[in-house]
């Protein structure tokens, strides 16, 4: 606080008074402490007013010391930006100088080359004038050398003392890489290298780039300036590819090299723009090298000896017949000699669709030609590319990939497989990724509170992914029939991992029937609207809910029938009195509901019913059952539907049967037939009819029980109802 406040002081002047002069020099002081200031400025105030202008005045040289600052900061800001354009003008004319520099060296070096070629020429025009000029060139027999090839003499020399020394540096490197006159260092550097799957730091290591191969060497973590040997790497097999900038990955580029490749990372972009452009030059100058090498040694190659004449006349045609004249491919075409490479570069660009557009010039142009030692070497070259680049579109579909973007987003890979002639491989591929997705989406869907609100959602998410799917299958495997059977056994596992869903949330948690029913219609409408695409898996969705249903409507049967038991045992044959006509008028509407369109016959005055409680609550709960059951119906379930609704009505049937058995009263036994009446003549009749429409054809067992014109025996010694 006292620095700033006196850098404000300072920066602003004098003004103030003598009052301010003194504040500051106390606020400046070395020795100043807050609480014992303000404690000082309390004992001498004569009250609240001094207080208030003493604040003031700290207040204002608040406000000047801020002021200052600001001002401050905005110059020292506007120097810093000046500061920063200066710089980048001086490395862009650095930069350039540095460019001119590099191309003055090779025009310098192609001059050299094309003299010495003349002068090997002339050589061999005049071998007299060639041992006199070589005997004038040497350093060390003609001290009258020109000073120009002294000094080039000693730079050669310079570079191997200095490649010579740093390679001491590296250990395990002498005996794989023997001294050659002609092998010197070019650059050299610290690099990072990076996994080139993961992209996780590795290790440190120093490269050293010489005219014909590059060394990679470790750091030694105990040893500064150490390093031990890691990989050594023609030249003619390296290829360089830059790496695009994804921060934080940045400045980093990969070196492909038969059958690996490795990412480096360079300190800055100055230094990866560097390693760039000597690679490729230090390339370029190996390849034109050998060119020459390979013109200068073609002369002097003898021709090859021509076979003896045959002297056996009968042995002219056995000859002609064992060595036919091979035909000559001819490879020598630039896009074939660089196919290689051009493949590694487009595997590392993620340039998919134009290495498979090489190999597919590549087979068309082999495609009529003989297979002759050339061709055979360049496939095995060309068949490893094939291999990495199939690896990686493997791995594109593979469902550690992000598996956003819905189907579509796996075509590119997908194509470019089917393409390759890997079209099983392919339909595998996708649809296993599809099936992660699928179930990724069923993971992430969230367990609402209410159940039917659930199954709505995984409905529209499990059967809109099929659709998507379908669509997307039969447009990437359009022309590959025989896939379209992997596609429907796919199909019928993702619908099983539907149901299990399902049926964890519908069947397991114990809902009620009607809810169960209406989450299976969801399912059963969702499921039609695969048939848009000619895909109907009604069959397979009823296969594997077959077992939940079933346990189901058991478990429903069973409540029914236990709670119509409850009833029974506390039946007393009394009428049912509504006490309000609003009372009566909704239980004549949900008989209307039930199929009971004749009720009113049994109803009398002052809301009065004609019908025991019992019966007429038996009757609402078993016409529930059976729409609902209904709802649920497939032929599967005929019979397990039709035993549980003969259960349940046999309940009631045995319970009236008894009663008129056992009841000595006249009105009561009277009021117990007007139900057993209602039962046989109006209750079975309709579950019979609505049996018959909801399944398409009726039940004898039902018919049975409803013509049956004696009741069901029971012990009439016993005073208890038999079920």
């Amino acid at each position: 606080m006292a620095l700033s406040v006196g850098e404000g002081a300072a920066g602003g002047g004098g003004g103030g008074g003598g009052g301010g002069s003194r504040l500051r020099r106390q606020l400046e002081s070395g020795s100043y402490a807050a609480e014992e200031y303000v404690k000082q400025l309390s004992q001498q105030s004569d009250g609240d007013r001094d207080l208030q202008e003493h604040r003031q005045r700290i207040q204002a040289l608040s406000e000047e010391t801020a002021q200052s600052l600001k001002r401050n900061v905005y110059q020292n800001y506007r120097q810093f930006i000046e500061t920063a354009r200066e710089i980048s003008y001086l490395e862009s004319e650095m930069y350039q100088l540095s460019h001119i520099l590099t191309e003055q060296k090779g025009i310098m070096e192609a001059v050299t080359q094309a003299l010495l070629q003349q002068a090997s020429a002339a050589d061999r025009d005049d071998p007299a004038l060639g041992g006199a000029r070589r005997a004038a060139a040497d350093p060390h027999t003609n001290p009258f050398l020109a000073l120009s090839a002294k000094d080039n003499a000693a730079s050669d020399e310079g570079r191997q003392r200095t490649l010579t020394t740093l390679l001491e540096k590296v250990e395990g490197c002498r005996d794989l890489l023997p001294e050659s006159p002609g092998k010197y260092l070019v650059y050299n550097g610290d690099l990072v290298e990076y996994d080139a799957d993961h992209m996780v730091q590795v290790q440190r290591v120093h490269a050293f780039l010489m005219n014909d191969c590059l060394l990679v060497a470790a750091w030694l973590p105990n040893r500064r300036g150490a390093y031990r040997y890691d990989a050594l790497y023609p030249l003619d097999g390296l290829a360089v590819v830059n790496v695009k900038d994804n921060p934080p990955m940045k400045d980093m580029f990969k070196l492909l090299m038969f059958p690996e490749s490795r990412i480096f990372q360079a300190e800055n972009a100055k230094i990866k723009k560097e390693w760039l452009e000597v690679l490729e030059e230090t390339k370029r100058n190996r390849v034109l090298s050998e060119k020459r090498r390979l013109e200068q040694e073609a002369p002097v190659r003898a021709p090859p000896p021509s076979p003896p004449e045959a002297t056996n006349p009968f042995e002219e045609e056995d000859e002609e017949e064992a060595t036919p004249e091979e035909e000559v491919v001819d490879l020598s075409l630039e896009w074939i000699q660089e196919l290689p490479e051009d493949l590694d570069v487009c595997i590392a660009q993620r340039d998919f669709e134009g290495a498979v557009d090489l190999l597919d010039k590549l087979n068309e142009y082999l495609g009529d030609k003989p297979v002759t030692q050339p061709v055979r070497e360049l496939r095995t070259k060309v068949d490893e590319r094939v291999r990495q680049l199939t690896d990686v579109l493997v791995f594109e579909l593979s469902p550690d990939r992000s598996l956003r973007g819905g189907p579509r987003a796996t075509r590119r890979a997908v194509s470019q497989l089917i393409r390759l002639g890997q079209s099983t491989k392919a339909c595998e591929l996708f649809l296993r990724n599809r099936e992660a997705a699928v179930h990724t989406a069923i993971r992430q869907l969230r367990i609402e509170g209410a159940t039917l609100l659930y199954i709505h959602k995984l409905c529209h998410v499990f059967f809109t992914s099929l659709l998507e799917t379908a669509r997307e299958f039969e447009t990437d495997f359009a022309g590959n029939s025989g896939c379209y059977s992997a596609f429907v056994v796919w199909a019928r596992s993702a619908m099983r991992m539907f149901v299990d869903a399902f049926s964890k949330q519908v069947f397991d948690s114990k809902e009620s029937l009607s809810t169960a029913a209406e989450c299976v219609k969801v399912a059963k409408e969702h499921c039609k609207q695969l048939s848009e695409i000619g895909l109907d898996l009604t069959f397979i969705i009823h296969t594997l809910l077959v077992k939940d249903i079933k346990g189901a409507l058991q478990s429903y049967k069973d409540i029914i029938m236990e709670a119509t038991k409850h009833r029974n045992s506390e039946e007393m044959w009394r009428r049912m009195n509504l006490m309000t006509p609003e009372a009566l008028g909704k239980l004549r509407e949900e008989m209307k509901s039930c199929g009971v369109s004749n009720f009113d016959q049994y109803t009398g005055d002052d809301c009065w019913v004609n019908l025991s409680y019992t019966v007429v609550a038996f009757t609402k709960q078993t016409m529930t059952f059976l729409e609902e059951a209904l709802k649920l119906y497939f032929p599967e379930l005929h019979m397990v539907l039709l035993e549980s609704l003969v259960e349940i009505i046999l309940v009631a049937l045995q319970h009236v049967d008894y009663s008129l058995r056992c009841e000595q009263d006249p009105e009561k036994k009277a009021f117990i037939r007007q139900n057993a009446s209602f039962l046989h003549e109006i209750v079975l009749p309709v579950v019979e009819k609505r049996f018959e429409e909801g399944v398409g054809k009726p039940a004898k067992q039902l018919q049975d029980l409803r013509n049956t014109s004696k009741p069901v025996r029971v012990n009439p010694e016993s005073t208890t109802s038999v079920v």
